[in-house]
Parts: structure tokens; C-alpha cells; sequence
């Protein structure tokens, strides 16, 4: 049963999500990986989130250039979304501003660019708050 879930918008955001992935591993956190694009599978993102994502308490997107993932992400669930925004044509600022610019009532954390690390770092301490939280 994953913990965390992390989606990344492309193939090629992997080696972003592996920063994760390490950090998570060596906390011994269960966690599942998943490539869907907010832009081109739009009802596959949709069905994940409704579907296959109940055992998840923390979700980590990952995404560049318009980086609409955590947003989208964000507006369909109530669980806690931290963004990744990935370097790229623009360095990554097109990605961070895209994430940090979020309207009211769509939060979204958001770590530095290409920081999977520090999302995984974070999504250890709002799990830690939650098991806090039962005791």
C-alpha cells in the first residue's frame, strides 16, 4: 500500500523523480510512480485520482514547461500536492512560476527545480504529521 504517489508528466521528468524515489527508499516509505500527462491524458489522470489513489496520503507532481500537473492535480483531490517543476527550455522558471502561481483554493507546495529530494523530504514530514495526528 503506497504512502506517496508520484506522477510525473513525462518519461522524461524521471530522472527528477529518481531523487525522490532514493529518499523515500531509504525511509523505508511505500510509494508508486505514475506517467500521466495533465494535457494529454486528461481522463486517465481523472481515473487514477478517483480510482487508484485511496491508500495515498501524499501526492508529488512532477512536471516542466507549463507544469499544469500539480495544479490539476490540486484541484481534484483534497490530499496534499507538493510540485517539482522541472528544468528546461526556460531553466525551469516557466515550470516554478507555472506552480507557485496557483488561483486561491488550489494549493500546491512547492520545492526548487529539479529538487525531487526536498519533495520527498517534505511529503516525510506531512506523513509524520499524520501519524501524529492518530496517536
Amino acid at each position: 500500500m503506497a504512502k506517496v504517489a508520484i506522477i510525473i508528466g513525462s518519461n522524461s521528468d524521471r530522472p527528477v523523480a529518481e531523487k525522490a524515489l532514493n529518499v523515500l527508499e531509504e525511509h523505508k516509505v511505500p510509494y508508486e510512480v505514475r506517467v500521466i500527462s495533465a494535457h494529454r491524458e486528461p481522463d486517465a489522470l481523472d481515473s487514477y485520482l478517483k480510482e487508484s489513489c485511496d491508500s495515498v496520503a501524499v501526492i508529488i507532481a512532477i512536471a516542466g514547461l507549463s507544469a499544469a500537473l500539480p495544479g490539476v492535480i490540486a484541484s481534484k483531490t483534497e490530499k496534499p500536492v507538493i510540485g517539482v517543476p522541472v528544468s528546461g527550455k526556460l531553466l525551469g522558471m516557466d515550470a516554478l512560476l507555472s506552480m507557485v502561481q496557483m488561483p486561491s483554493g488550489v494549493p500546491v507546495g512547492v520545492v526548487g527545480i529539479d529538487n525531487g529530494a526536498n519533495a520527498a523530504l517534505l511529503a516525510l514530514r506531512i506523513l509524520k504529521l499524520n501519524m501524529q495526528e492518530r496517536q
